[in-house]
């Protein structure tokens, strides 16, 4: 009996991941600049929305290093960083092709390192206060816990669309 009851529970184990509810991933993200929010989508539905801080001069399209702009426009995630100065980080491919072109036509260097990240080790103690100021140099951030949780959701490759 008790080894019917071994088997039972090892087959059951082997077979129950098959059968459980497949992990939430998104294959989206969107932010609304003007809304400080970042959503994460999977098959065109919000599975997660974040209250996010931005560059410190948040209005407008990200041109110049240094202009303290977030970038808009349609990127993807590029990689991920364990070991951020910003506790953890996923990497936003920008400058885009378009992005890159209209910098070269200016003459400009359009910057880069734009990331979603958590909070410096200087800076956790305000953990979800720190979304009363946009502070980062044109980064999206978000608590150390949020981004624990993102990063579990979000894949390299996922497009994000950061609109106005």
């Amino acid at each position: 009996m008790l080894l019917k009851i071994l088997l039972f529970s090892l087959i059951f184990i082997l077979i129950f991941p098959i059968f459980s509810v497949s992990k939430e991933v998104s294959d989206y993200i969107i932010v609304i600049k003007s809304k400080r929010i970042m959503l994460l989508l999977q098959e065109g539905k919000v599975i997660r929305a974040y209250k996010i801080a931005l560059g410190k001069s948040p209005v407008g399209k990200k041109s110049i290093q240094g202009d303290g702009k977030t970038p808009e426009g349609t990127y993807y995630i590029a990689d991920k960083n364990p070991n951020s100065r910003f506790y953890k980080s996923l990497k936003i491919s920008y400058p885009n092709e378009q992005d890159l072109e209209k910098a070269q036509k200016e003459g400009i260097n359009p910057g880069g390192d734009i990331m979603i990240h958590g909070l410096s080790k200087k800076v956790e103690f305000l953990g979800k206060y720190h979304i009363i100021e946009d502070w980062t140099e044109g980064c999206i951030a978000v608590t150390n816990e949020e981004i624990d949780e993102i990063w579990e959701l979000v894949p390299k490759g996922t497009p994000i669309e950061i609109l106005p």
